[in-house]
C-alpha cells in the first residue's frame, strides 16, 4: 500500500490534470519574472545598507 493511501485512506490526486498546460506556463513565468524583480530589489538594498 502506498503511504498516501495509507495515511489518507485514497490515492494520491495529483494536481497535473486540474488546470491546462497553457495557463500553468503563463503563472510559471509570471511568478518567476516576479521572484526575479524582488531578488534584485533585496539584492540593491543590501548594497545600500
Amino acid at each position: 500500500m502506498a503511504p498516501y493511501k495509507a495515511l489518507f485512506g485514497r490515492r494520491c490526486r495529483s494536481p497535473n490534470g486540474w488546470f491546462e498546460f497553457g495557463n500553468a506556463m503563463l503563472i510559471g513565468t509570471d511568478l518567476a519574472h516576479q521572484a526575479m524583480e524582488k531578488v534584485k530589489t533585496i539584492q540593491e538594498r543590501l548594497k545600500i545598507a
